[in-house]
């Protein structure tokens, strides 16, 4: 370490702040550019002395992990070995043709194509999007993502979403299928969330603020310019999207937070008209709709929802003409720890996906009598879930299958004879054997007697002698699961002698929902007195030892990182924090930033709430570094990021590298190009993904065998 540059210092310019009648001080609050709604549009804008100050910590990890990169190059190397870079999407069929999504060898992004149907070609290619990237590179751009690309229902049109900063900020364009000609909207402030009424004459889309908040829906004719306000959501607290149902019958508008729902429905044959709420929001009541008429029940809908003490959900029958909770009648009722995950209609059949215990199963209901088929699988961990289709008279299921060890699989169920046919198995061009390794589920005790589950996956015949590196992610927020599926990048961790571990601790939905309601708000550190038990009882059981693992999580489950990097620091040799929410007291006091009010339901308002302002502040990571030797850390974040603002991994290490008494070293790479989802293209994302490997490969052997 002593032929590396000294790391940045940062500038200490303590501010303080007052809030009901407690105070603290912020000695970096300065990273924070006053002007940072126009930085997320425009990153050029940044402050000078922010963006010298990135720019140095950039340099100062390059440097300390200069060693690392041939084996970054070398990671890679072998994700990309193991990417089939020509691969296509079954196709999906709608009406005359079959539509599909494919790559080409050596493509960043992906082309979207049609074909007549049941036939093998020609293809026409709708969206290439790779060209568009190159164009928009050209004129100087250094990002580019399409978020969404929906064809009408007449199959003349392609309407999609791009986001040229990564700010998630994204302008609406609308293509002409029988000219190629296409057409900016001029809609700059869409969150990409959109959708085209089934008679292909209306567009609705979502509008973002200037603080970045989903807080309207506008209707326009497709082939115009005027938009019309639809809903205009007056709570700065709740997240707003559009859709149309699976029936075609009904525009849907959904309006909520982690507490409540709202839902409005449009006559899809009447498309001005006005919203009709289905049942207006309660404090407490989450509910879902999915349309499902029947030849005897025209208005039928399925509501999925927790009334009534339903914690891990039920669904309910009612009908559009009066849908309101009074008339909400039983059907599915609720178990607890079966947790009703969502639920699709087609014209014959209802299937709802349940997870039990963090494995996924699928139920399918007959409309004529209910009657019910179950989908299941028997790996001790896995992922099993299902394709929405664009047709709702089919008899056809697309469902999807993939373990820790085992490649994705896609089936084609047929909904009446129940037989399942593969039509496709991910391919790994550099090979890949199952039978090399073993995937195991695992179950810690959490301190409450809670047990927490563990997947693991491993090379088979992995000494458990304590020795080996092992790899913990973890998120835990927003009942999010960590679903165990495959993937090929970690195979360059566990082909190196690592084992690699998932812990499906509370705040996720693993376990139901219940599962989530014990890891927030109040009972928040259960999230992370869970990951650390994870970490003991692997230590115990020989899969690693303290000091030899390296603990991941990002967003969330970076502030997950941050709080068990200050609760426990001996047990790391390392933590990667991928854009760490970290500064939460700070985050969760200042209302203009754009995840700040919907936020509040989960962690608490500590601008109104004393018990919430000690609360967050005896956890957020920021507030509680202290003077003690934290491991290696690896913090990530994104200049456009408007979930997880830059400052927030910036102030984080700044602080660390004050007050750690180790001599590990603190790194932050900012990506100045880019948001929360760091860089668009499938190859570059890889290079994020060789870094943190590398990171923890490089953390894991400076902490000895």
């Amino acid at each position: 370490m002593s032929d590396l540059p000294p790391p940045p210092t940062a500038a200490r310019t303590p501010r303080r702040v007052e809030q009901l009648g407690r105070v603290r001080v912020d000695d970096y609050a300065w990273m924070k550019d006053d002007n940072w709604q126009k930085v997320l549009r425009d990153p050029s804008l940044i402050r000078a002395d922010v963006r010298a100050h990135l720019e140095a910590e950039n340099a100062y990890t390059g440097a300390v992990l200069a060693p690392t990169e041939a084996l970054q190059a070398e990671i890679v190397a072998e994700i990309r070995g193991r990417m089939k870079e020509d691969d296509s999407s079954l196709p999906s069929p709608d009406g005359p043709w079959d539509y599909l999504v494919r790559y080409e060898t050596g493509g960043q992004h992906p082309i979207h194509a049609r074909r007549p149907r049941g036939q093998n070609g020609p293809e026409e290619i709708l969206l290439d999007i790779d060209a568009l990237a190159a164009a928009e590179i050209a004129k100087g751009a250094s990002y580019f993502d399409v978020v969404d690309v929906q064809h009408t229902d007449d199959h003349l049109r392609l309407v999609y979403a791009a986001d040229l900063q990564g700010s998630e900020y994204c302008r609406i364009f609308v293509k002409d299928l029988a000219t190629g000609v296409t057409h900016d909207t001029g809609i700059d402030a869409s969150t990409g969330d959109f959708a085209v009424t089934p008679d292909s004459r209306f567009l609705f889309w979502v509008w973002r603020d200037e603080n970045g908040r989903s807080s309207r829906v506008y209707r326009r004719p497709l082939d115009g310019s005027e938009d019309t306000l639809v809903h205009d959501e007056a709570d700065e607290g709740m997240f707003v999207s559009v859709g149309v149902s699976a029936s075609r019958a009904f525009v849907m508008i959904s309006s909520g937070n982690h507490d409540l729902t709202e839902t409005w429905l449009i006559d899809a044959g009447d498309p001005t008209a006005a919203p009709r709420v289905v049942e207006p929001r309660t404090e407490g009541l989450r509910y879902s709709v999915t349309p499902w008429p029947a030849p005897d029940q025209p208005g039928r809908l399925v509501i999925l929802t927790d009334a009534d003490g339903a914690v891990d959900f039920q669904l309910r029958l009612t009908d559009a003409a009066a849908p309101g909770r009074s008339n909400w009648t039983p059907w599915i009722a609720h178990a607890p720890g079966r947790y009703i995950v969502t639920a699709q209609a087609t014209s014959g059949h209802l299937i709802r996906l349940e997870r039990v215990n963090a494995n996924n199963r699928i139920v399918i209901t007959r409309s004529s009598d209910l009657a019910e088929q179950v989908i299941s699988f028997d790996e001790p961990a896995y992922v099993a879930g299902f394709q929405s289709g664009y047709e709702y008279d089919t008899n056809t299921l697309r469902v999807t299958y993939q373990s820790p060890t085992t490649p994705a699989s896609w089936y084609d169920y047929d909904l009446t004879t129940h037989e399942r046919t593969l039509r496709k198995t991910q391919e790994v061009p550099s090979g890949h054997d199952p039978a090399a390794y073993e995937a195991r589920r695992l179950y810690a005790i959490a301190a409450d007697g809670a047990e927490v589950p563990i997947t693991v996956l491993m090379r088979k015949g992995q000494a458990l002698d304590g020795s080996a590196p092992l790899l913990l992610y973890g998120y835990g927020s927003y009942g999010l699961p960590m679903n165990p599926g495959f993937s090929i990048s970690r195979l360059s961790l566990v082909d190196r002698g690592f084992v690699f571990a998932i812990a499906h601790v509370r705040g996720g939905s693993e376990k139901g929902w219940g599962w989530f309601l014990d890891g927030r708000g109040a009972k928040k550190t259960n999230t992370f007195t869970d990951f650390i038990a994870c970490a003991e009882h692997l230590a115990r059981e020989g899969y690693s030892r303290a000091g030899r693992m390296v603990a991941m999580g990002g967003s969330a489950g970076g502030m997950l990182m941050g709080a068990v990097a200050n609760l426990r620091p001996d047990l790391w040799a390392g933590i990667v924090a991928q854009v760490p929410f970290v500064d939460v007291l700070n985050t969760m006091s200042d209302d203009s930033l754009p995840l700040t009010p919907p936020e509040w339901p989960e962690w608490g308002n500590p601008l109104l709430s004393e018990e919430a302002y000690d609360r967050i502040a005896a956890y957020s990571p920021y507030d509680n570094v202290t003077a003690q030797p934290y491991p290696a850390v690896l913090a990530t974040g994104g200049l456009s990021d408007p979930r997880v603002t830059y400052w927030e991994p910036a102030k984080w290490v700044a602080k660390l590298r004050a007050h750690t008494t180790g001599d590990a070293p603190i790194l932050l790479k900012i990506n100045m190009d880019a948001g929360h989802a760091g860089a668009s293209g499938r190859f570059d994302g890889l290079k994020e993904v060789a870094l943190d490997y590398a990171f923890a490969i490089w953390a894991a052997d400076r902490a000895g065998a």
